[in-house]
């Protein structure tokens, strides 16, 4: 990995919760149903045992990349920011476009990003637009329905 992988400490722990829940939780009981369909004899046409070996192998490729991500993971409690007054990782920025349109918006790791939900990733071009700005700064970012220009309004962190 090139850049480091920020996230927050409650999304290092959905990413741990996830990974707990699958090793401890749903791996083992599967494993024990592909077991118990394999002594059953002909596995050619044993659904138990063809849908189970999918899933097992579904279930060690996330757990792979969980695992990587953890890895790999910086954990940075934005509660802690130093300069609260520009817009570094963590900040709840609300930003006008040209049309006055408010948008409040939380910068955070990649892992944990919503759209939906008002989390946008740390390496997002709205959020690499954003870095650093502070208060009545103009930002341009070039989304894909063209370039736009954002003003920042208010910078927060928790």
């Amino acid at each position: 990995m090139d850049r480091p992988n920020y996230i927050t400490p409650a999304g290092y722990s959905a990413l741990k919760a996830e990974y707990d829940a699958l090793f401890s939780g749903e791996r083992p009981k599967l494993v024990e149903t592909i077991s118990w369909a394999a002594g059953n004899g002909d596995r050619s046409e044993n659904g138990d045992y063809i849908y189970g070996r999918k899933r097992l192998r579904e279930i060690d490729r996330r757990l792979g990349w969980l695992s990587k991500r953890m890895k790999a993971a910086k954990v940075v409690d934005p509660s802690r920011q130093e300069d609260r007054s520009r817009v570094f990782f963590g900040a709840t920025v609300t930003i006008a476009d040209e049309d006055d349109n408010h948008r409040t918006l939380t910068l955070v790791g990649d892992d944990e990003a919503e759209a939906g939900a008002g989390r946008v990733g740390w390496n997002s071009p709205l959020a690499r637009a954003l870095r650093g700005a502070a208060v009545g700064d103009l930002r341009r970012v070039m989304l894909p329905a063209g370039e736009r220009e954002y003003e920042v309004m208010t910078v927060t962190y928790p």
